[in-house]
C-alpha cells in the first residue's frame, strides 16, 4: 500500500510529506505528485517516489496509483476551477480502486455561508457519490494567512480589515500537515469528517496586539467598513474579483464563521495546537 501526496509542490502537500517521514513512515510507500517533478527532487533522494500529476491533465491510470492506496486530495488553488480539477482526481482514484481519499476541505463546507465553501461542498459531494471510503479535514485558518498583515504591520504600525470584532480560531499549516498525516497512516478514519480549527479563537485586536509585542512597536487594529477595505485593496493594485473575495472572507469572520474552537485538530495530534505567538515569532 502506497501513501500518494497531491500537490506536494505546494505548502499542504510538501508539510504532508514531511510530517509523514516524521512519524517513520517508510519513504518508499509515499508517492509525492505534483506539476513540477523537479521541485520534488530532495524528496526523490531520501526515497520518496515522486511523479508528475497536474490537475488540469489528469490521464485515466497512472501505474503508481492502486487498489488500497490513501490518497491526500489537497485541495487545489484555483478558485472556479477546483470541482472539474477534484472530479478529476476522484475519477482516476475510483478507477484504480483505491482504499481511502482524505480531502482538504472548509470548515462546516456543507452547511455554511462561507465565501469558499461551495467549491469544497461540490468536491465531497462528489467524493461521497464516488463510493469510494473517504476522510474529510475541513481545515480552518491557517495562521500563514496573516503572513501578509505581519508584513504590513511591521511596515505601517496597522492591522486593517473589515471583520469588526469576529475571531479566527487558526492554526499553523504544519498542525494542520501532521493532523494529515496521523489520518493518513493509521487506521479508524473511514468516512469520517473532521472539523479542524486551533484551540484559541482571537480577534483582530488581539492579532495587532501579538504583532506589536512581537515587532517591538505599537501595533493597532483599523476596522474598516467593507466599502471602505475594497477601495484600499484596489488602491493597492488588486483586481476587483480579488478584492472582493478578501473582502467577503472578513465578513464572514465578522459572522463567526471561522472562530469555532472544536478541539477536533488537537485530538488529532495528541497535543495543544501551536500557539499564534509561536507562529508568528517564527516570521521575525
Amino acid at each position: 500500500m502506497s501513501i500518494v501526496v497531491t500537490g506536494a509542490t505546494g505548502h499542504l502537500g510538501r508539510l504532508t510529506v514531511e510530517a509523514l517521514l516524521k512519524r517513520g513512515v517508510d519513504p518508499a510507500e509515499v508517492v509525492a505528485t505534483g506539476r513540477s517533478v523537479e521541485r520534488l527532487a530532495d524528496l526523490a533522494e531520501r526515497g520518496v517516489r515522486v511523479e508528475r500529476l497536474d490537475f488540469d491533465d489528469v490521464p485515466d491510470s497512472v501505474p503508481w496509483l492502486g487498489a488500497g492506496d490513501v490518497v491526500l486530495l489537497v485541495s487545489g488553488s484555483e478558485v472556479g476551477k477546483r470541482v472539474p480539477q477534484h472530479t478529476a482526481v476522484v475519477e482516476l482514484a475510483r478507477r484504480a480502486g483505491v482504499g481511502r481519499i482524505v480531502y482538504t476541505s472548509a470548515p462546516a463546507a456543507d452547511d455554511t455561508a462561507l465565501v469558499l465553501a461551495p467549491e469544497h461542498a461540490a468536491t465531497e459531494r462528489v467524493i461521497r457519490a464516488s463510493g469510494l471510503p473517504f476522510t474529510f479535514l475541513r481545515n480552518g485558518w491557517y495562521d500563514e494567512n496573516y503572513l501578509a498583515a505581519f508584513d504590513q504591520a511591521k511596515a505601517t504600525g496597522a492591522v486593517v480589515g473589515n471583520a469588526g470584532d469576529g475571531r479566527v480560531a487558526s492554526a499553523p499549516r504544519a498542525d494542520y500537515a501532521e493532523a494529515a498525516a496521523v489520518v493518513l497512516s493509521t487506521d479508524g478514519h473511514d468516512d469520517a469528517v473532521y472539523e479542524l480549527s486551533g484551540d484559541v479563537a482571537w480577534t483582530f485586536d488581539d492579532l495587532a496586539a501579538t504583532f506589536g509585542e512581537v515587532l517591538g512597536r505599537e501595533v493597532t487594529y483599523q476596522r474598516l467598513t467593507p466599502d471602505e477595505h475594497r477601495q484600499l485593496l484596489l488602491g493597492a493594485g488588486l483586481d476587483e474579483g480579488t478584492a472582493s473575495f478578501v473582502v467577503a472572507l472578513d465578513q464572514n469572520i465578522a459572522e463567526g464563521l471561522v472562530g469555532v474552537t472544536t478541539g477536533e485538530l488537537a485530538k488529532l495530534l495528541g497535543r495543544p495546537t501551536v500557539p499564534l505567538a509561536e507562529t508568528v515569532r517564527s516570521w521575525v
